[in-house]
């Protein structure tokens, strides 16, 4: 049966129908009460449910691998040869199986009466036969695999003794070989003596008797006394002399013999070397540091499973691993190592600290006054020199306050220039929050609170505009309050200080608040040392070429030191403070105007002054190189993505641009903003940009790629303006970065395609339907919502549901052909290509419109 009740099932299975009902609720299943139903597919889970918790686990399977080594010595030429050693590796793995309890002869059942224990059966007997098939499997793959680890093993010893044997079986030959001809020449050296001496005896016997007796006499008799005839003598001086110079001749031939012999061999004994290790490293090169063949490298990878060629290059652990497997010594190399050696150089300079002034970083909602705050401090006046009021450059400054020296940063407030307060955030001691009594807390201030608490910068809050009407300090408490930012009047570490930078209320109190705090912190730093710092802002000046401003955080920097910032190099040829005046020398927390580098760095960029000038020409080479590198992936890394991104679509309309700046600050937060302004259908594509005014490279490359050339704070020369005027290129200048982004997001929306969207004009009720020889159905409709118009398309309704879409044929009221029927008339509709109109069908008719998009 295929539905029973629980109560039934209950007394089927043997089981309680209280406990029963508990396992189905366990089990998912909604039943509550004893009479209700329960389905085949309820039953299945149930039993799944029963299986899952009454389940046995897996048999447990453990291996262990031994690594055996053995080393032997083998002798060629019947054990008189050289021993040559032998080495033998062997690995063993043991396995060892738990059986599980389904291996076991299962016990007859005992007969099954109800339909769920004999399902619970027949699925224990399926599932113990499945482990025994996985048992036998897995033991078959351990055994083909132990088989096939031994087989590899025996054909590897074989191989090594073989070779061994072949090259103790070479050396032998070879030996031989010498012995033999050493034996050869020994023969023919003694050969040439015995001949020599021979014709020296043959020689001095030859004089005759009667000579050598007048000769005696000659000389008083020394003959008849027994002395030594002089011919002979001669003779056998002769041949003393002889044997001399043929044993003198052996030994040059058997020298001779010897170097023939001795050829140039292979050193026989290996030789550890400590081999470094860069990140990147190709094949060729890490087999050159360990003296060994390329191929000798390639085929130690191949056994690896690392396939290679000689030029390919290798990660770092793959090349240890290599260098390990080669016997050598690896030596992780970082490739930053020339950094890291100018670091330590930077590092390595000590002497005795004096107390330094804060560099506080003043930062806030754009309009609550930080400029006009810093002014008042000053007694200058940089908000009126700014468009619109707004602070788009870092300002660096230093001022006597009569408290003590301060240098202030003055960040923008812009949204824009969120990279440029967190790198003002990054050089600061002191944090100076400007929040306006009038305005309270905005996004750009919670921004800045955000970046001070992750530099770790204690922060002072300056309520300003006080003196507005409407102003409400409290409310400020409040709201910063909320954003973990306590005052110390309600228990937390907050300065906060009440001030207008109108009326000058509060100023001596912020800046004995900021000296205070700068006490606290102990601010150290070592005059005597060599300068070293950050860059706040670079120009590029038509006159005066890269200027850069720089805030030295330790050291002095002295007019005429080499310097290095970021990727450029140069030395300082002239130093300007705040005001514009010359300087010889800055100290620490004092920021100046350095004129002589190579180019614009980066704000933020760390500098320093270097000793030696070629190790700096190299530590700026390899940032260039890196940088360079950076930017190629990434223009892969794009050029990927866009390919698989568009693969289908249609072509991204794209807005090129040509955008300079004034200063690198401005560039860097333009593009960052300009970036995020794309969408699928539009980008904007900056295909250059840089510091400084437009040029005719600028307005050429922008002629050849079609490009809007744009001017933040600088003008076209002579020559730029001659092209885009003779060419019609579109030329902009913004002194205002609200206006830039404006414009770059109007021109992007008229760049989308239009929205189509669809407006149903009028609907039309079929009363009746007519046929008409001519144009066949005929329906005759009343028209009860909107209008009906003939040159519009249409779609007919049957139970609200669109059975056909296409146009109307004819429209006519009575006998006359009309445009348009309004509500609550009667008219005659033909749809063309459709006669199967019925009575009660709707007619709707729509217009479709292009809407403009917007970003």
């Amino acid at each position: 049966m295929a539905e029973v009740t629980v109560k039934q099932l209950a007394e089927t299975v043997g089981a309680p129908t209280e406990r029963l009902l508990k396992q189905m609720a366990e089990a998912g299943l909604p039943h509550s009460g004893e009479e209700e139903t329960v389905t085949e597919e309820q039953k299945q889970t149930l039993l799944a449910f029963l299986k899952t918790s009454h389940g046995a686990a897996e048999p447990a399977t453990k291996k262990i691998t031994l690594k055996r080594k053995s080393v032997s010595t083998l002798r060629t030429d019947r054990g008189r040869g050289k021993a040559v050693a032998v080495e033998v590796r062997k690995k063993r793995t043991y396995v060892k199986r738990t059986a599980p309890a389904a291996e076991e002869e299962p016990a007859p059942a005992a007969p099954v009466t109800s339909e769920l224990e004999k399902v619970k059966a027949e699925e224990a007997q399926l599932e113990a036969g499945r482990q025994r098939a996985e048992l036998e499997r897995r033991a078959e793959e351990e055994a083909r695999k132990a088989e096939s680890e031994r087989r590899a093993e025996e054909a590897e010893r074989e191989k090594a003794e073989a070779e061994a044997r072949a090259k103790a079986e070479e050396e032998e030959r070879k030996r031989k070989e010498a012995e033999e001809q050493a034996a050869r020449e020994a023969a023919a050296a003694r050969a040439a003596v015995e001949a020599e001496t021979a014709t020296a005896e043959k020689r001095g016997g030859a004089v005759k008797p009667a000579a050598a007796g007048k000769a005696g006499k000659r000389k008083g008799g020394r003959s008849e006394r027994g002395d030594a005839d002089p011919i002979e003598s001669r003779g056998r001086r002769a041949g003393t002399l002889s044997r001399d110079r043929v044993a003198q001749r052996k030994r040059r031939s058997s020298g001779r013999a010897n170097v023939r012999t001795q050829g140039f061999e292979r050193p026989t004994e290996f030789i550890a070397r400590e081999v470094e290790v860069p990140e990147v490293i190709t094949v060729g090169e890490i087999a050159q540091r360990m003296t060994v063949k390329a191929g000798d490298a390639i085929k130690k990878l191949m056994t690896m499973g690392v396939m290679a060629t000689i030029n390919q290059a290798l990660d770092q652990d793959t090349a240890v691993l290599l260098v390990e497997e080669m016997g050598h010594k690896p030596k992780l190399v970082a490739s930053d190592a020339i950094e890291q050696e100018h670091l330590e150089t930077i590092a390595s300079f000590e002497g005795e600290e004096s107390t330094r002034p804060p560099v506080v970083t003043v930062m806030g909602h754009v309009d609550h006054g930080k400029t006009s705050l810093l002014d008042f401090i000053r007694k200058t006046r940089v908000a009126s020199g700014e468009a619109g009021g707004i602070t788009q450059h870092i300002g660096a400054y230093h001022v006597d306050t009569g408290h003590g020296v301060v240098s202030f940063l003055d960040t923008p407030g812009h949204a824009a220039f969120t990279a440029m307060r967190a790198r003002g955030a990054e050089v600061t001691d002191i944090v100076i929050l400007v929040v306006a009594a009038d305005d309270s807390v905005m996004p750009q201030t919670e921004e800045a609170v955000q970046h001070a608490k992750a530099a770790g910068t204690p922060i002072v809050v300056a309520v300003n505009k006080i003196d507005k009407e409407g102003a409400d300090p409290q409310r400020v408490r409040n709201e910063l309050a909320a954003k973990d930012v306590i005052p110390e009047d309600w228990g937390g570490d907050t300065q906060f200080v009440d001030v207008s930078a109108i009326t000058g209320e509060g100023i001596d109190s912020l800046l004995e608040a900021v000296l205070l705090q700068a006490e606290l912190l102990e601010l150290k730093a070592v005059p005597d040392a060599p300068g070293q710092g950050s860059v706040v802002e670079s120009r590029l000046d038509r006159g005066r070429g890269s200027v850069a401003t720089l805030l030295v955080r330790n050291g002095t920097l002295r007019k005429g030191d080499f310097i290095v910032a970021g990727e450029h190099v140069g030395r300082v040829r002239a130093m300007l403070d705040e005001s514009g005046q010359q300087v010889n020398e800055a100290g620490p927390s004092i920021p100046v105007e350095v004129l002589g580098l190579s180019g614009t760095p980066d704000a933020g960029d760390d500098f320093a002054v270097v000793e030696d000038e070629r190790r700096a020409k190299e530590l700026v080479d390899f940032r260039r190189e890196r940088s360079q590198q950076a930017r190629l992936q990434l223009q892969q890394a794009a050029r990927m993505d866009s390919l698989f991104e568009n693969l289908g679509e249609g072509e991204v309309a794209t807005l090129n641009l040509v955008l300079k700046t004034d200063v690198r600050g401005s560039l860097e937060a333009l593009l960052q903003s300009i970036a995020d302004m794309g969408t699928d259908e539009v980008r904007v594509n900056v295909i250059s940009s840089g510091v400084g005014g437009i040029n005719e490279s600028d307005a050429n490359l922008a002629l050849t790629s079609k490009a809007v050339v744009i001017g933040f704070n600088v003008r076209a020369d002579a020559s730029a303006k001659r092209i885009i005027e003779q060419e019609g290129l579109d030329l902009r200048y913004y002194s205002v970065i609200y206006e830039l982004l404006d414009d770059i997001k109007q021109v992007l929306s008229g760049m989308l395609a239009p929205e189509l969207r669809e407006e149903i004009v009028g609907i039309a009720e079929v009363r009746e339907v007519f046929r008409s020889p001519k144009f066949g159905a005929i329906a005759g409709c009343m028209v009860i919502d909107g209008t009906v118009h003939r040159n519009k398309r249409i779609r007919v309704l049957r139970d609200d549901v669109v059975v056909f879409e296409g146009e109307l044929e004819s429209l006519r009221r009575f006998k006359e052909d009309v445009q348009e029927v309004r509500q609550g008339t009667e008219c005659g509709i033909g749809v063309r290509s459709y006669n199967d109109v019925r009575e009660g069908d709707k007619i709707e008719v729509f217009d479709t419109k292009e809407v403009a998009r917007t970003l």
